[in-house]
């Protein structure tokens, strides 16, 4: 074991404020420790100790291991705090990253085995007592779920905080056979630049702008910046290309919910929010793994965007102060190991195993700083989806009414055409990255590329088919999944098919035209409607099911406002735009227009499920 004493480092408590539970006045940090993997390649590694007066504190204690590609030393002002808790932190390059050996790829086998071998490494110093917990954010988290798939013996609780991608196929880098092309492109982007070795690099990315590049699509491999680092340039081109679902996406990395059966048997708290994008997958874990799992597993959920636990808004909306975790990822944290890893009553075993926020208490009001109020509650349940909720549907019907009557018409339909040349612009939702992600008035604008004046809601675009109730006589709380039965067709061998929900807010001083609130959206492309393994051409004027699956969400729609589902055929830049040729996926030379028919028949009824929630406790 390489020591760098040497190199040790005395953190004072003015690093990070001190709370007066704190055991220790002082934590020491050895830098760049070695850690070895079973490959050989050896993985840098800050571990910080109790100490006191800038000795080590005698004694073994719990490991908590956080593994991150964005550079350990980012995430420095976290650890004094739980060693000061009686914690060894371990804070580590993952492989290929800033002073780690090996080379990096965005998500790859040796990201599960480093994990394994680096907790087993760490649960055997004399100073650990044999226990590790894990925690992050994001890629972070998904390190602890790799980890987990291994069931390393050591470890023995994990906080997935929005890293729960059950399956990268689904969501988080393709999604429903579309891909995320917004985020995966401005991830490598923003981490080439990060990374930029050369000034030539460094120079290119600064001068081109990766907004521009949005609607170079799809890239050519050598003929774009991010041929300026093959490795990132390689798998972004990998995930745009790779459209089926096959053994390149079952790998642990990549999809979790492939290796339920096998992943440690351990308390897990999976926290994610409304406008995460990882929604879909922090629910199925929890629910898929409390099914097989012995041990505790919990959901939290609030009103934030990915990374947004701390702040009450997101987006142009905010929920109130009790929307944010306090003292996140500190105190909150604490609790959670401390009774798991030293069995000390705090409180957390008597929580229940789902707490989620409900949005749309508010007023409406337009708070300080130019936000919609919107308001909101926590509300506890024992499982999810909520015991006693109603699944019901809600159908389109042609005068573009949205209600629980049933269509009546032998024939009823609405076409529209959709020309990829000029995609409905992506405005909020779980985006990510430098796209505007969380709760907008779906009105284009500057902010929200490519949208061009004059800047109109999205109701106002040919393409985009509305169906709303009547203002409601009283208000209407949902909580669960949302499912859309889209019954279609289109003139050409693929299409996209898209559909968002929105709490519609009335005319208002405060909000003149009303406020068009977007609270979950989804898309699925035809030709992997019925199968993900393989692609299969739609057949031009044929009717078809499409299931089009939102995240789930929790929404008070208040007395006067309207439900509403908009369906169209793109959602961009987040998703890649579909050329409607059928020609393979990220290496389309051509781009056609297309018309969609919604069907709202009596024979094809379209609708929306939408879960009633149970009355409030």
């Amino acid at each position: 074991m390489r020591r760098c004493l040497a190199a040790a480092l005395l953190f004072l408590s003015t690093l990070v404020p001190r709370a007066s539970t704190a055991q220790y006045d002082a934590v020491l940090a050895e830098k760049n420790v070695m850690v070895p993997t079973r490959d050989g390649a050896r993985l840098a590694t800050d571990i910080w100790r109790p100490a006191r007066n800038g000795v080590p504190v005698a004694g073994k204690f719990p490991v908590l291991l956080l593994r991150t590609p964005y550079d350990k030393t980012s995430r420095a002002p976290q650890a004094p705090y739980f060693a000061e808790h009686g914690y060894v932190v371990a804070l580590q390059d993952i492989r290929g990253r800033y002073k780690s050996e090996g080379v990096f790829a965005k998500v790859q086998p040796k990201d599960a085995t480093d994990g394994f071998d680096t907790i087993e490494w760490l649960a055997k110093l004399p100073y650990a007592d044999g226990a590790v917990g894990m925690w992050g954010t994001s890629f972070d988290a998904h390190m602890q779920a790799g980890a987990a798939v291994l069931h390393p013996s050591a470890l023995k609780t994990v906080v997935i905080n929005m890293g729960g991608m059950a399956n990268a196929w689904d969501h988080g880098v393709r999604f429903r056979g579309t891909y995320e092309m917004g985020r995966q492109l401005t991830w490598a982007w923003s981490q080439m630049l990060a990374d930029a070795r050369s000034e030539s690099v460094k120079k290119l990315l600064e001068q081109e702008k990766v907004e521009d590049w949005y609607g170079v699509q799809p890239m050519r491999r050598g003929l774009n910046p991010l041929s300026a680092a093959p490795e990132f340039e390689g798998w972004y081109m990998d995930f745009f290309e790779h459209a089926d679902y096959d053994a390149f996406w079952k790998d642990p990395m990549m999809s979790w919910d492939e290796h339920y059966a096998e992943t440690s048997d351990i308390p897990m708290l999976h926290i994610g929010g409304w406008y995460d994008i990882f929604l879909a997958g922090t629910f199925r874990n929890f629910v898929e793994l409390g099914k097989i799992k012995k041990t505790p597993q919990r959901v939290l959920v609030g009103p934030w965007t990915h990374s947004g636990n701390r702040r009450a808004y997101a987006g142009d909306v905010s929920f109130g102060d009790s929307a944010t975790i306090a003292d996140f990822p500190t105190e909150f944290h604490l609790r959670w190991f401390d009774h798991f890893l030293k069995g000390k009553v705090t409180g957390v075993e008597l929580e229940s195993p789902v707490r989620i926020f409900v949005m749309g208490t508010g007023d409406g009001h337009k708070d300080a700083d130019g936000r919609l109020f919107h308001g909101g509650y926590w509300r506890n349940a024992t499982a999810w989806p909520l015991p006693g909720t109603r699944l019901v549907p809600y159908y389109f019907h042609a005068d573009g009414a949205l209600s629980t009557r049933l269509p009546t018409e032998v024939k009823s339909s609405t076409t529209y055409t959709f020309d990829p040349r000029h995609p409905v612009p992506t405005i909020g939702g779980g985006a990510s990255a430098r796209l505007k992600d969380g709760a907008y008035d779906q009105r284009e604008g500057p902010r929200f590329p490519p949208s061009k004046p004059p800047y109109l809601p999205l109701r106002a675009r040919a393409d985009v088919v509305v169906f709303q109730t009547e203002p409601l006589a009283e208000d209407v709380t949902i909580i669960g999944p949302i499912k859309v039965v889209l019954h279609a067709s289109a003139t050409t061998v693929d299409a996209d098919f898209t559909a968002k929900l929105l709490d519609v807010y009335p005319n208002s001083e405060a909000w003149p035209g009303g406020f068009d609130l977007n609270l979950t959206d989804a898309i699925v492309r035809g030709r992997y409607r019925a199968t993900r393994d393989h692609a299969v051409p739609l057949t031009p004027g044929r009717v078809y099911p499409f299931t089009i699956e939102p995240f789930p969400t929790a929404n008070v729609f208040k007395k006067g406002h309207r439900i509403r589902v908009d369906i169209s055929s793109s959602n961009f830049p987040r998703f890649d735009v579909n050329p409607n040729t059928g020609e393979p996926l990220g290496r389309n030379r051509r781009m056609i227009t297309t018309d969609i028919t919604i069907q709202h028949s009596a024979t094809y009824p379209s609708h929306v499920v939408l879960p009633l929630a149970p009355a409030r406790p």
